[in-house]
C-alpha cells in the first residue's frame, strides 16, 4: 500500500495530461487516491465531485476542494460509497498500488451507472530508463516514486493493462502512451536504435486509459 513519503513525493505532482481522457459527458465523478484535490481543477465540467484518499493530512486539504471525502483505502471505505451513483470513475496511477487490482474493477462496478467511464493512469514498466536499468546495470531497485516506487506491488506493460480490463469485463475507448522519456541530443541515435529493437511503447512512462463496462453494470 502506499505510504506517506511515497504519498509527499507524488502531492504536487500535477496530471493535467489525463484532461484529455476524460468523458465528453459525466454528472458524479469519483476519484479514487485524490491525494490533495488537485486533479478537480482540471474537470471543468459542473459536477458532483466525491474523493478517496487514504492519508488524513491530504484528505483534509483535498476536503476544501472537493465535494466528499473519504479517508481510507477504498476496500476499507467501499461500503461508504454509494452503489449505481457515479457516471465516471478516476484512478490516476493507483491500481499498482493494489495488491488485486482485479478485485477494484469489479468492485467498482457496483458503485457506477451503464455508460460510465473508468479513467486510470497506469506506470509502465517497460519504460526506456527502467529497461536500462535492468538490462544494462542489472539493477531493479526501489524508490520513494517513479515505476519502482517501492510501495507498487503490481507491474503493467501495455498488454498486460489491456488483458486486465477485458478480463474484468471492460472495454477500452482509448489507450495512450503520456510522459515521454526525454533524451539528450547526443544519445539520441543509441535511444532509436533501442526503441526500434525492444518496441515503441518504451517512450512512455505511464499509459492513459478510458474504458466503459460492457454491458450493464452489477
Amino acid at each position: 500500500m502506499i505510504n506517506e513519503k511515497s504519498e509527499l513525493a507524488y502531492a504536487l505532482i500535477e496530471r493535467s495530461e489525463m484532461v484529455d481522457f476524460l468523458p465528453s459527458e459525466y454528472s458524479k465523478v469519483l476519484e479514487i487516491g485524490c491525494n490533495e484535490g488537485g486533479f478537480r481543477q482540471f474537470v471543468s465540467k459542473p459536477c458532483e465531485y466525491w474523493g478517496v484518499e487514504p492519508f488524513e493530512e491530504a484528505a483534509n486539504v483535498a476536503k476544501t476542494k472537493i465535494d466528499k471525502v473519504l479517508v481510507g483505502f477504498y476496500d476499507k471505505v467501499a461500503d461508504e460509497i454509494p452503489n449505481n451513483y457515479f457516471d465516471l470513475v478516476i484512478a490516476n496511477d493507483v491500481i499498482e498500488h493494489m495488491e488485486q487490482p482485479w478485485n477494484f474493477l469489479q468492485s467498482i462496478k457496483r458503485k457506477i451507472t451503464v455508460n460510465s467511464s473508468i479513467v486510470l493512469s497506469i506506470p509502465n514498466v517497460r519504460y526506456y530508463e527502467n529497461l536500462k536499468k535492468l538490462l544494462l546495470y542489472k539493477d531493479w531497485e526501489y524508490e520513494n516514486c517513479g515505476i519502482l516506487d517501492i510501495t507498487h506491488l503490481r507491474f503493467f506493460t501495455e498488454k498486460s493493462i489491456i488483458r486486465l480490463l477485458s478480463e474484468n469485463g471492460y472495454q477500452i475507448e482509448k489507450i495512450q502512451g503520456i510522459n515521454p522519456v526525454r533524451i539528450r541530443k547526443r544519445r539520441l541515435p543509441i535511444y532509436y536504435l533501442v526503441k526500434f529493437m525492444f518496441g515503441f511503447d518504451i517512450e512512455f512512462l505511464q499509459f492513459g486509459i478510458r474504458a466503459i463496462i460492457k454491458g450493464e453494470t452489477l
